[in-house]
């Protein structure tokens, strides 16, 4: 196996974590689900402090769990020991959403371990913010942007229905082509188009994929905070032939990983947001 282009294999050891279950809650709703974040990481510890205080838990996977990742419902955060190009602002990715069931207790949170709440630079000035915080009108809830290790952006979503302290809620994509880009989420992954608010959106099992309209070219993301984002494929072998009969280049094609009992393969979309397929990550222990 060659780990460096393999993402899920390139994780870094550190620090203390529980031995436990990888197990994404949404995988069994659909052929498609979000699976994982895998960041690049300048200090493994650091960032594990980071989205421990937002709400995950530190796990080690693999045969010898010598793999350290954050677990949150319907996510896996993935990190790889090596120092970003940049943060996640100026890619297609421009920031991940994790919904909170109590977003002032988790701002307080975040703010005494240090992190700088930026929602007011976040959103446009007509947007009233008060003590860190904002009430989105159109989407009746309240939201507040946490920048964390290496310029990782991050919105926090507040769901006083949620039972978990943080779970996956949406990944903010940014671009030039807002249709495009939605079309090719709904026909590529299946994913159901909608609107989030005033945003247009599709969603998959667990996760919604929001779209915005940037006025400056983005990047791709490979190299920098958020190096790729993931999908859970059911039959992804199959899927993959899919991709190739739609004109879609693997940039690796499927690939089993007996290491961790999975498949794997990579894709990147038209604006260059580097995308990780797996099949079997629901089960890794």
């Amino acid at each position: 196996m060659n780990i460096r282009a393999f993402g899920l294999a390139a994780v870094i050891v550190g620090g203390f974590a529980s031995q436990a279950s990888a197990q994404l809650i949404a995988a069994k709703e659909g052929p498609i689900v979000y699976g994982h974040h895998h960041l690049n990481v300048t200090s493994v510890d650091e960032h594990r402090k980071f989205w421990t205080t937002i709400g995950g838990t530190a796990i080690k996977i693999g045969v010898d769990k010598d793999r350290e990742i954050i677990r949150f419902p319907n996510v896996l955060v993935f990190m790889t020991a090596r120092p970003p190009k940049g943060g996640t602002k100026g890619t297609s990715v421009n920031h991940i959403g994790f919904a909170v069931p109590n977003l002032r207790q988790a701002v307080d949170k975040v703010k005494a371990a240090g992190y700088p709440i930026i929602t007011r630079a976040e959103l446009p000035e007509s947007q009233a913010v008060k003590d860190d915080l904002a009430y989105i009108e159109n989407q009746k809830t309240s939201v507040a942007f946490v920048m964390g290790p290496d310029e990782t952006k991050v919105e926090l979503v507040e769901n006083k229905a949620a039972t978990a302290p943080a779970a996956l809620h949406h990944i903010h994509f940014a671009t030039q082509q807002v249709d495009d880009m939605k079309a090719w989420y709904v026909k590529v992954f299946g994913a159901k188009p909608g609107m989030r608010g005033s945003f247009q959106a599709a969603d998959l099992p667990g996760v919604n994929l929001t779209y915005s309209p940037s006025a400056d070219a983005v990047i791709g993301t490979q190299g920098r905070a958020l190096d790729h984002i993931g999908f859970e494929v059911k039959g992804l072998e199959a899927f993959c032939k899919k991709l190739e009969s739609m004109g879609i280049k693997l940039e690796r094609p499927y690939t089993p990983v007996p290491a961790l009992n999975i498949g794997i393969a990579f894709i990147r979309d038209p604006w260059g947001t580097y995308i990780e397929l797996t099949d079997g990550l629901d089960k890794v222990q």
